[in-house]
């Protein structure tokens, strides 16, 4: 076992100039850390193609801005407004909307890093095996180039991928955690919170402090977090949607 370094401020010691990049933290990452994966027209961004389906625009939009992602995006094209709190202009088409929490955890909860033989880190040559175990798992979005958005490890039995874990959003001072599953065959062993713990652990021994996003209904998944030191900070609608046609 190490000693990780990093801050170890609890949850409620964080002042609000640290926690607001997580009120936008689309917008945040591809304005920072995710700069060079970002593309941009006037204030709006988005994810270049197969990284993520994310866009961000300014908190307080105006018409121009809504213009500027549809001109980035394309018309008919989606746009995946993850948890941002503002909607688009009436002439957007809906795609889905969907109720969802937003966790983080102090880092005193991850400053012991314990050493897993079992968990090995994922490259671009694992992306076959990452792409089929979170199709067949659901996570969520995870694509061709997801994997270049952080750190992602993973647990193999008999040479399959049997679960995952990695980093996705970056805003300033944090990391999100992501693309945590395991195979139906393989629940029950514990692998995801092994998993999450060291991409957690990891995530403080460079300073940052962990968060994630999960599903209202995923109360499985919520249980664990809650059990691993994540505490819900706000409620969030992720949502999406179709640009105008022309």
């Amino acid at each position: 076992m190490c000693r990780a370094s990093g801050q170890t401020r609890g949850v409620n010691q964080l002042t609000a100039e640290d926690i607001s990049a997580l009120d936008d933290p689309v917008g945040q990452s591809l304005r920072s850390h995710h700069a060079a994966l970002a593309l941009t027209v006037g204030r709006a961004s988005a994810y270049v193609p197969e990284v993520a389906t994310f866009s961000a625009v300014p908190s307080a939009p105006d018409r121009q801005d809504w213009s500027d992602l549809a001109t980035l995006l394309g018309p008919g094209a989606f746009a995946d407004l993850f948890s941002a709190p503002t909607s688009p202009p009436a002439d957007w088409r809906p795609v889905f909307s969907m109720a969802g929490v937003q966790m983080i955890a102090a880092p005193d909860k991850f400053v012991d890093r314990e050493e897993d033989a079992d968990v090995i880190e994922l490259g671009e040559a694992d992306v076959p095996d990452m792409l089929r175990l979170t199709k067949q798992t659901r996570p969520g979005p995870f694509w061709g180039r997801s994997h270049e958005l952080g750190r992602y490890v993973g647990v193999r039995v008999a040479g399959q991928l049997v679960a995952m874990a990695g980093e996705r959003l970056h805003p300033p001072g944090w990391t999100e955690i992501s693309a945590v599953c395991t195979a139906p065959q393989q629940r029950g062993r514990g692998l995801s919170r092994r998993l999450v713990h060291d991409v957690a652990s990891t995530i403080v021994a460079r300073g940052e402090r962990p968060f994630l996003h999960v599903a209202v209904d995923n109360t499985t998944a919520i249980a664990l977090y809650r059990q691993l030191g994540f505490e819900v900070r706000r409620e969030v609608r992720f949502h999406g949607y179709h640009t105008p046609a022309r």
